[in-house]
């Protein structure tokens, strides 16, 4: 038997130490993104940082995280209940370090967040959307500009994937892009012809730098500014981000008859249940369109045959 198997659960535990573990195991096990550590460090902080002791007990440590979801009952939903995943998290690994006699994890409760259907472009506001763009005079920000929305467009790439792209990561002869998304997970990204001509003339423009749009990753929030700024040129109904170009793939190619597992593959989902949102997208255009072309689409009553007077 190994070590560990042999060590006896104790009554008490270290919990700033264990909050240190913790994280460098996310971070070399887990593979987590530095943004994604540094939002577990500040939830952790916030749910224990007051508590001053070296060590604490099993039922201390559970009624501390119940009391840190009641202070962050106030948050929006997603918020909360992404902290309160981090908890969970947290609390599991603690009972799988045999720290913890048992999970406290399950003791915690997520409250249940509204699906909130995506903001997604229909097909003409995407056309308006680059013909803002043809009608400016050829420079480098626009080749950028125009680039960065056929990345997230036309093949659906995350905002950090496309800010963060390297030259190297194309694969010119087989139209290709290498990405490593989330979790560390390596997708391969297939680039419409009209993306690859841009990339090669953006490619022309430039003085070979390492990252497609500079010596340096392009800033998330610079990209954000760019697609905004973007649709009030277009003079788009809505608002648009980056998430709005990247949901507009996925739902255009889900109506056009692309299945969901492909289309998993195609927006690195790590699972079934992250693309399923984008049925609900699918089906409403699908209902909108039989009842506009099937003959018993809209209400539907015989007439009435009117009876002329004598």
């Amino acid at each position: 038997m190994n070590n560990r198997s042999k060590m006896s659960k104790s009554s008490t535990i270290p919990l700033a130490g264990s909050i240190f573990k913790y994280l460098k195991y996310m971070e070399n096990i887990q593979s987590a993104s530095a943004q994604t550590l540094r939002a577990y460090q500040s939830d952790l902080e916030q749910a224990y940082g007051s508590e001053k002791r070296l060590q604490i007990s099993e039922a201390e440590l559970l009624g501390i995280s119940r009391k840190a979801l009641l202070r962050w009952g106030q948050l929006a939903p997603a918020t909360r209940n992404r902290k309160a995943a981090t908890l969970k998290s947290f609390l599991n690994y603690l009972h799988q370090e045999n720290l913890l006699q048992r999970n406290l994890s399950g003791l915690l409760h997520l409250a249940r967040v509204p699906r909130k259907l995506p903001r997604y472009l229909s097909i003409d506001e995407v056309f308006s959307l680059f013909r803002s763009l043809n009608a400016d005079k050829r420079s480098l920000k626009r080749q950028q500009e125009l680039v960065l929305l056929l990345l997230l467009y036309g093949c659906g790439l995350r905002i950090s994937e496309a800010c963060s792209l390297k030259w190297n990561q194309l694969k010119w002869d087989r139209r290709q892009i290498h990405l490593r998304g989330k979790g560390n997970k390596e997708r391969l990204v297939i680039v419409p012809k009209t993306c690859l001509v841009a990339l090669k003339e953006l490619y022309q423009i430039e003085n070979r730098p390492t990252y497609l749009f500079g010596e340096q990753p392009l800033n998330t929030r610079s990209a954000y500014e760019w697609i905004r700024q973007r649709g009030l040129a277009a003079k788009l109904s809505a608002p648009i981000s980056p998430h709005s170009l990247r949901h507009s793939f996925a739902t255009h190619l889900l109506v056009s008859g692309a299945n969901l597992r492909t289309l998993q593959e195609l927006l690195g989902h790590s699972s079934l249940q992250a693309t399923e949102k984008y049925t609900h997208l699918g089906l409403d255009q699908l209902t909108k369109t039989l009842e506009k072309n099937h003959p018993l689409g809209n209400d539907f009553r015989p007439r009435k045959k009117s009876v002329s007077k004598r």
